[in-house]
């Protein structure tokens, strides 16, 4: 038995997820006698952990879209009391991991005492592990020059097998599956380079893949591992006076160690390595687990948008030199979180979830433009943008702790007495994470993947643009097969913004396509590969920016 009454000694067992000995990590004491638990179930807690509660909770478990759960706080509560929220999740946005079939009766039971323990401290990941983790599969010269097939490459969709630890590609004209690729594990999001012609991915194991689509079938040319946690990559998109760096570089945000890693954009070589620790920009308190939320590439500036969770800070990386780095620090709101741009392109819009704020960060003047309220712990994904035809240039976002789509100006300049604030707000089937337009469409998409109404979260809602007010058509997703565990999440447009493809999150999961304008399902993809789709994403739009 491993018996925590103690301080835990070395050696002891696997951090699983993070693929560490706890012979390389450090524990506080805890102020009360925590429970007992197997080196098999702490291996396993210490894996769901790491998987479902890392991401809201923190590594060190101090909280920011979620409440600090460390174990001097947990020790006051109950067991039981434990296991409900975590089974059963909250109304102020939790999921409920059991209720959705993510974690049985026993792993919940073994995540109630396992937060009632000290929480291990991962190791720092350098520069000498992160090239030990490099391999270059094709060098640059070896990749063909042009397409080797008479596909749009604009017009795939990379697909996130999140738990399989797979990207999915497909033709967004035929629908047709292109080819699968390894990547790390469970894949946070997808960034296509300035060209458009690679796939980025990043893990939550902090594993970083360049996918090639230019070849016959997409194939992986080079792989890094650059943190032990991440959620967050893009590349530099500038060309301008200061330089053409169109492809040339790529940045990773981790969440643990809590820093930026800048690569080769054509290699993934590591190049540059910067800490995020520092005080917190409201109390100017020292914080040890800054996290590194959105990152966003300007196309005006030789600049990356970083959105540094903890300390509330919105950082400009200027990467034109990196041997003399220029870092901007505006200060802006605690615990940031998902965030893209405005339809302009200047301003980067970003949630601070905990604070129920929305950030506005004006990139031409490289000053903080206006924060304000939309409503429970907003989580717009990287937004939604439209012309509205009373207010102009709008932005929607979702809510992680109530069913609503807050939208608000985002025109400061042709719609000023309309910008950065909330001009009105729809109602959903419940909480979502994610709401998706796309110019040339009518209609606004809103998830409600973590509503807790007995099959809403199997819906998606969709409004209209010139009747905003309309009641909006709410819809089943999912078929017999994925109703009872299957959550439907996310969307994505095709190029010409026309069809709108979205994921059936389940371990035997859908992809739907819709006709946007008619909402008529168009195609269902099932396979017995098709291991828990979430996101998806367009190479046209997202080398763009078009959301």
């Amino acid at each position: 038995m491993l018996n925590l009454k103690k301080k835990l000694g070395l050696g002891v067992s696997v951090l699983a997820g993070l693929g560490l000995a706890l012979s390389s990590v450090t524990v506080q004491d805890a102020n009360a006698a925590p429970p007992t638990l197997t080196d098999a179930e702490f291996k396993k807690a210490s894996q769901v952990y790491f998987d479902r509660c890392a991401g809201c909770h923190g590594t060190l478990r101090k909280g920011a879209t979620g409440p600090d759960i460390t174990d001097t706080k947990m020790l006051k509560k109950r067991l039981k009391k434990l296991e409900s929220v975590i089974f059963n999740g909250t109304n102020k946005g939790m999921p409920g991991w059991g209720r959705t079939g993510e974690m049985t009766k026993e792993e919940t039971a073994q995540m109630a005492k396992f937060i009632q323990i000290p929480a291990p401290i991962p190791p720092e990941v350098g520069m000498a592990d992160m090239k030990k983790s490099h391999k270059l599969i094709v060098a640059p010269d070896k990749r063909p020059s042009k397409p080797m097939h008479d596909r749009d490459v604009e017009n795939m969709m990379g697909y996130v097998l999140r738990d399989a630890g797979k990207v999915a590609v497909f033709d967004g004209d035929t629908k047709e599956h292109t080819g699968t690729v390894n990547t790390g594990y469970a894949v946070h999001i997808l960034r296509s380079s300035a060209s458009g012609r690679y796939f980025y991915s990043v893990g939550r194991d902090g594993k970083v893949n360049m996918i090639d689509l230019y070849t016959k079938k997409p194939k992986v040319v080079a792989e890094v591992k650059v943190c032990l946690d991440a959620r967050s990559i893009d590349v530099s998109k500038y060309n301008g006076p200061k330089g053409n760096f169109v492809d040339k570089l790529a940045i990773v945000g981790c969440y643990w160690p809590p820093q930026l890693v800048i690569m080769n954009g054509e290699t993934l070589e590591p190049i540059k390595i910067i800490s995020t620790r520092s005080m917190t920009y409201d109390k100017n308190e020292y914080h040890p687990e800054p996290r590194v939320a959105a990152i966003v590439a300007s196309h005006a500036d030789s600049e990356w948008v970083v959105a540094i969770k903890e300390t509330g800070l919105v950082w400009l990386v200027d990467y034109s030199d990196l041997k003399n780095l220029k870092i901007i620090q505006i200060e802006a709101e605690r615990f940031l979180h998902d965030g893209g741009w405005d339809a302009s392109k200047r301003y980067f819009l970003v949630a601070a979830n905990m604070r129920n704020q929305i950030v506005a960060i004006d990139t031409k003047t490289k000053k903080l433009a206006a924060k304000f309220e939309t409503g429970n712990k907003p989580h717009p994904g990287r937004g939604a943008n439209w012309d509205d035809p009373k207010y102009g240039p709008v932005t929607g976002t979702t809510h992680l702790g109530e069913g609503k789509v807050s939208v608000y100006g985002s025109d400061p300049e042709g719609h000023p007495q309309h910008a950065w604030k909330v001009l009105y707000t729809l109602e959903t089937a419940g909480p979502g994470l994610f709401v998706k337009t796309h110019p040339n469409s009518n209609h606004v998409w809103a998830d409600n993947t973590i509503a807790k109404a007995k099959g809403a979260n199997k819906k998606v809602c969709v409004f209209k643009k010139d009747d905003m007010m309309a009641k909006p058509n709410c819809f089943t997703v999912t078929n017999e097969q994925s109703a009872k565990t299957g959550k439907v999440v996310h969307f994505e447009y095709n190029k010409q913004g026309t069809e709108v493809w979205t994921s059936v999150w389940d371990n035997q999961g859908e992809i739907i396509v819709y006709d946007d304008k008619t909402l008529a399902e168009i195609k269902r993809i099932k396979a017995p590969w098709l291991r828990t789709p979430t996101g998806e994403w367009n190479v046209y739009n997202t080398t763009n920016d078009v959301y």
